[in-house]
């Protein structure tokens, strides 16, 4: 393996996305700002959930900056890539193939790591949210993982949106089952009905593992929601493979 080759194309892929502020501005900032409104102003120090609402929705809004980072990163990024016929070219370059899809996925996880560390750093200062340091480490080691899983469906849905409609179809996928995951107000707070459909979506899982390491979480064990996000990861990559296979086919026959 080429270890440079590798790192320049994950090094290129971060510095793109960050000199676009059509994905760098929305995937840091509104995550950001949303917590300070919704955590801080209008909550802080209140209790909810075994904990306070600014160290409750830390975590919620921490999960769903980085699903954003990896659902519109990948999502959004190769749909367009495949319309300008990038991919094609990069196929005709000696890089290895997997250096670009990996490459993707460092940028996701860098991206992510600036929002955990934008929104804690805010919840400290401003909302009084104190942790271990265990807990910060599982904290941040739990999210940054729990990007790869949002990889592989923002990969497939790359493969099967168009170019144009790519922003349109990853936030209709995205915006809703963030809220109806307990990822905008606290899980316990929704109506019955969305809980029951927020149980069993991705965000959910990754935002339950995310304030388990808080004691905030619903009580299930923590590998119920590791196999759910292993689950949505296979079927993703299943069929973003499906989406590869068929460009393939109509691009070389």
């Amino acid at each position: 393996m080429n270890v440079r080759c590798y790192a320049l194309e994950a090094k290129y892929e971060f510095l793109k996305h960050l000199r676009m502020p059509a994905y760098a501005i929305p995937s840091i900032i509104f995550p950001v700002m949303f917590y300070l409104l919704f955590g801080v102003m209008f909550g802080g120090a209140r209790p909810t959930a075994g904990t306070t609402v600014g160290t409750y929705m830390m975590a919620t809004y921490s999960t769903f900056g980085v699903i954003g980072a990896a659902l519109f990163g990948f999502g959004v990024g190769i749909a367009v890539e495949r319309g300008q016929g990038w991919m094609t070219l990069k196929r005709a370059t000696p890089m290895p193939p997997m250096a670009y899809f990996l490459a993707k996925v460092a940028m996701a996880v860098l991206f992510g790591t600036i929002i955990i560390g934008l929104i804690a750093m805010t919840g400290v200062l401003l909302a009084g949210v104190r942790l271990s340091a265990g807990q910060w480490v599982a904290l941040s080691a739990t999210l940054i993982a729990g990007a790869v899983p949002f990889c592989a469906i923002g990969l497939a849905l790359g493969y099967f949106a168009g170019p144009n409609s790519s922003v349109a179809i990853v936030n209709l996928v995205f915006m809703p089952t963030a809220f109806a995951s307990g990822l905008w107000i606290p899980f316990e707070m929704l109506p019955p009905v969305v809980k029951s459909i927020g149980q069993v979506l991705p965000p959910y899982h990754l935002a339950q593992l995310a304030l388990g390491v808080i004691g905030s979480g619903m009580g299930a064990p923590a590998w119920t929601h590791v196999l759910s996000l292993a689950g949505f990861t296979a079927a993703g990559l299943g069929l973003a493979w499906i989406g590869y296979r068929r460009d393939e086919d109509q691009t070389w026959g």
